[in-house]
């Protein structure tokens, strides 16, 4: 497991007096970089080597400013080329929003999806979410 801890700022609260559903893939993108550094240690984006294909997040409480939240990072699926990132955001011990993340192995110049090498992979399955 990766895990990762911000501040919530109050200009990421909205006019509900909680944060607004729009900063949680901001958070979760931010969570995923010790992923994007497995891949360039540097986070090079003029060499950048992956791809979002898709994300889908599911808010299960509000959560508020004044309290720090907690991502907590995993990846649920490995293929050849793509992996899923399986993630939770958490306030005052309580599981507020969780998401999943397909991220694809790509070559922008060849504009295809290249496979992920064993090393990556071994890595990757050890952050693997505990069922």
């Amino acid at each position: 497991m990766f895990s990762e801890e911000f501040n919530v700022r109050f200009y990421e609260t909205d006019a509900l007096a909680h944060v607004s559903n729009t900063v949680l893939v901001g958070w979760f993108e931010a969570g995923r970089e010790p992923i994007f550094k497995l891949f360039t240690l540097e986070l090079d984006l003029q060499n950048w080597p992956l791809i979002l294909a898709s994300y889908k997040v599911d808010f299960l409480e509000q959560i508020y400013y004044g309290q720090k939240v907690q991502v907590r990072t995993y990846i649920s699926r490995i293929g050849s080329s793509s992996f899923d990132v399986y993630q939770e955001l958490w306030q005052e011990q309580k599981k507020c929003a969780t998401g999943t993340t397909t991220l694809v192995h790509f070559d922008f110049k060849a504009k295809k999806a290249v496979a992920i090498n064993d090393e990556i992979k071994a890595t990757l399955l050890v952050n693997s979410y505990p069922e």
